[in-house]
């Protein structure tokens, strides 16, 4: 069984920078992508950034593309999310995903994620 461990969030003023990680332990399957998703307060659940294993495919959201970056160390089986210049509403509690097998557009079908880790609280103060 995959396990997914996120580590890396705290309180943070806003203009701060941050990096969050998620190690994963155990069998990891094949082609096993890693990603991130956050829920803020009172709504859904939306996705952040998504790598495949390669690395070579990376998505960012929008609203957060000129402030986040996605990265991967296979070695450790690690994802990380380092985010830059943030603002009060990326506050939120931020979920590492992961799913084997995966298409490059693993990350939409959010009912088809099959790892999820505990999530880690970011909180940005204005």
């Amino acid at each position: 069984q995959v396990q997914l461990v996120e580590a890396g969030g705290r309180l943070v003023q806003a203009g701060d920078s941050l990096r969050l990680s998620c190690a994963a332990s155990g069998r990891t399957p094949s082609n096993f992508a890693m990603g991130w998703f956050r829920q803020a307060p009172g709504k859904e659940r939306e996705f952040v950034g998504a790598i495949m294993w390669s690395g070579a495919v990376r998505r960012i959201a929008d609203s957060v593309k000129e402030r986040f970056t996605i990265s991967r160390d296979n070695a450790k089986n690690t994802v990380y999310l380092q985010m830059s210049s943030l603002k009060p509403e990326d506050t939120a509690v931020y979920y590492c995903a992961a799913r084997g097998n995966a298409g490059s557009s693993w990350y939409r079908d959010i009912h088809g994620i099959g790892y999820w880790g505990k999530g880690t609280l970011v909180t940005v103060s204005s």
